[in-house]
C-alpha cells in the first residue's frame, strides 16, 4: 500500500513541475484589439464594432481575408469567440505568410448542428495558394456550434502538433498529429461571414503538447506503393481522355517523388495550383516472383488512366458535385476505388496519367498483398 501512495505522489510531482516549467516559460497572454489599424482587409469587407457589449470584427463578405498586422505566432495557444452570419463556411488562418502558404482551420456552419457530422470541422494547410481539403479527409471531424451565437475556438499549436476545441474545452474536435503546411510561423487571419472577438494568443502555452510529430499509422505496412517518379504537368483541354498514343516518350524528364503520411503522393506539394486542366505521369516498376492479379486499392483526384505494360487496365473519375464523384464526397481515400493488376512475371511497369483542375491532386496506391513483390 505504500509503495502504491509513493508513486502516486511521485507521479503528481512530476505533473506539478511539468504545469510550473510550462507556465514558466510561456509568455503573458496577449488580448489582440478588435481595432481597424490592427487589421488589414480589402475597403468594404470589415468592419469594427462594439457587439453583445465586447469589441469585435465583422467579416462581411465570404471570400475575403482579415488579417492581423505586425504579429508573429509560432507556437501558443490561441482563444477567440466567433459568431457565423451564415450556413456557409468560417475560418481561421495562422502561422499566415500571404495567401498562399497558410495554416487554416475552419468551420462548415450547415453541419454543426447534424449530430457526428464528420465534415463539421477541419484543418487543412494552404499549400502554393491550394486550399488541400479534398487531400486529407483525415483531418475532419464533428463537433456542436450555430449560426447566429458565439461560439468558443481554442487551438493549441506546438511545433507539428494541434489540438482544436470547438465548445467543449474537455475534449478535443480534432487531434492533428502533423501540420502539413510549408510554413512553421505568421500571423494570424480570419475569413467567411462572421463575427469575431475576445481573441487572445498566449506564445508557448502549449499544455504538455509534444513538439513532434505523431506516428503515421501505416508507417510499417509496406503495401502501399510510396516511391513513384513523376513527369512535369502539362495543359489536358477540357474533355480530352488518355490514350496508349499519349504514353510517355523517350526523352520525357521525371523527378523522384515519395508519398507522405498515410501513403499519400501530393502533387500539390510539387506542382501548385492547377489554373486549368492539367496532367503529368506517375510510373512504378514492380518485380513479381510468378504471374499473378494483385488488387488495389486505390484514392485519387480528379481523373486517372491507368496503363500496365503499355496496355490500358483502368480508368476513373473522382469530380466533384458529380455522377461520377468518389466516396467520402470527392476526398483522396482508399474509399474511392479499387481495380485489378494482371501482373506478368518478371518486371511490371505501371504508368498512371493523373488529370486535376481542382484544388490539390495525388494518389494513394495499396497493393492486397505485397509478399515477394519488389518496387524498383
Amino acid at each position: 500500500m505504500n509503495k502504491i501512495v509513493l508513486v502516486l505522489a511521485f507521479f503528481l510531482f512530476q505533473l506539478s513541475l511539468r504545469a510550473q516549467k510550462e507556465k514558466k516559460s510561456a509568455s503573458p497572454a496577449i488580448t489582440i484589439p478588435m481595432a481597424a489599424e490592427r487589421w488589414g482587409c480589402p475597403a468594404g469587407t470589415c468592419e469594427f464594432l462594439q457587439y453583445k457589449s465586447v469589441p469585435a470584427m465583422r467579416l462581411l463578405t465570404s471570400k475575403d481575408t482579415a488579417v492581423l498586422k505586425d504579429f508573429r505566432f509560432t507556437n501558443g495557444t490561441i482563444e477567440f469567440d466567433i459568431e457565423p452570419q451564415d450556413m456557409d463556411f468560417t475560418g481561421f488562418f495562422f502561422r499566415r505568410q500571404d495567401g498562399k502558404e497558410s495554416e487554416y482551420f475552419y468551420l462548415r456552419v450547415f453541419a454543426g448542428s447534424i449530430p457526428n457530422m464528420q465534415t463539421s470541422v477541419q484543418y487543412t494547410p494552404i499549400i502554393g495558394g491550394v486550399n488541400l481539403w479534398n487531400m486529407l479527409p483525415y483531418y475532419q471531424g464533428p463537433a456542436k456550434f450555430a449560426k447566429g451565437q458565439w461560439n468558443h475556438v481554442k487551438l493549441v499549436v506546438s511545433g507539428a502538433q494541434m489540438l482544436v476545441y470547438v465548445n467543449n474545452l474537455l475534449r478535443p474536435a480534432l487531434e492533428i498529429p502533423k501540420l502539413e503546411g510549408n510554413t512553421t510561423t505568421g500571423t494570424l487571419g480570419f475569413d467567411g461571414k462572421a463575427i469575431v472577438a475576445n481573441l487572445v494568443v498566449t506564445p508557448d502555452a502549449t499544455e504538455g503538447l509534444s513538439p513532434v510529430a505523431g506516428f503515421d499509422p501505416f508507417y510499417s505496412d509496406p503495401r502501399y506503393l510510396r516511391q513513384w517518379s513523376v513527369s512535369q504537368p502539362i495543359p489536358l483541354p477540357k474533355g480530352r481522355e488518355l490514350t496508349d498514343d499519349d504514353l510517355p516518350k523517350t526523352g520525357t524528364a521525371w523527378r523522384e517523388v515519395s508519398a507522405e503520411r498515410m501513403g499519400l503522393v501530393n502533387l500539390t506539394r510539387l506542382f501548385g495550383n492547377s489554373d486549368s486542366r492539367r496532367m503529368v505521369w506517375l510510373k512504378c516498376r514492380l518485380k513479381v516472383p510468378e504471374a499473378q492479379v494483385r488488387k488495389v486499392d486505390f484514392g485519387f483526384n480528379n481523373e486517372v488512366w491507368v496503363f500496365l505494360n503499355g496496355k490500358m487496365a483502368f480508368v476513373d473519375k473522382n469530380l466533384f458535385n458529380e455522377v461520377l464523384r468518389k466516396q467520402p464526397k470527392t476526398r483522396t481515400s482508399l474509399e474511392n476505388t479499387s481495380f485489378s493488376l494482371p501482373l506478368q512475371a518478371g518486371e511490371n511497369e505501371i504508368l498512371i496519367g493523373l488529370a486535376n483542375d481542382f484544388y490539390g491532386w495525388g494518389i494513394i496506391a495499396r497493393l492486397d498483398i505485397m509478399e515477394g513483390i519488389e518496387v524498383e
